[in-house]
């Protein structure tokens, strides 16, 4: 479980296509700070574990469901990413509950500067949509970010300088692609309500 507070931006070493699946070798001196082997890190959104840790480089193996739900597949050695070591009982829960598992990929539709923060416009994937209300939660390449409007197929979110700086959504621009992650709670409501209506 994560809390969806980067902890740092990472940078992508090494990428070892083995067939269906990949194992990535990525510099992040915090995170590996104390890792070890079968450790879960969060590479942009992406619930990965440590294979190996050395010299502030850790190593995952991707399996081929990630790389096909996800934009880790379309990294490259040199791209920076965004990394949370996983919570443990004494965590601030500054965030929301991450788990790391993508629901879907999603675009960036726009950009909007303000004075001090930044509206960026992503566009759904088919499905999610039912899971995302205003002021809810909603995990954006590995960030918990607040909902600021939702339409059937877009979501709005407010970035801080902090975020725009540390993460990232930073840098990315119109038409790149990002991982989502939606509220867990949405999903076991639905199937709760789902199974009471049937009952």
């Amino acid at each position: 479980m994560f809390t969806g507070i980067i902890e740092e931006l990472g940078t992508v070493v090494a990428i070892d296509e083995l067939g269906d699946s990949a194992r990535l070798a990525i510099r992040g001196a915090t995170v590996t700070s104390d890792a070890a082997h079968g450790d879960s890190i969060s590479v942009n959104g992406v619930c990965l574990t440590v294979v190996d840790n050395a010299d502030g480089v850790f190593t995952a193996d991707v399996m081929g469901e990630s790389l096909r739900r996800s934009t880790l597949g379309a990294l490259r050695p040199g791209s920076a990413v965004n990394l949370e070591r996983a919570a443990t009982v004494a965590t601030r829960l500054g965030g929301h509950i991450v788990q790391g598992h993508v629901d879907g990929v999603g675009q960036i539709l726009s950009r909007e500067a303000g004075d001090q923060w930044e509206t960026v416009t992503f566009a759904l994937p088919e499905g999610l949509g039912r899971y995302v209300v205003e002021k809810g939660s909603i995990t954006v390449d590995g960030i918990s970010l607040t909902v600021m409007a939702v339409t059937d197929d877009t979501f709005s979110v407010g970035l801080i300088p902090t975020t725009l700086k540390l993460t990232t959504l930073g840098a990315k621009g119109v038409g790149e692609r990002v991982n989502l992650e939606v509220d867990i709670m949405a999903k076991y409501v639905e199937k709760l309500l789902g199974k009471a209506a049937q009952s």
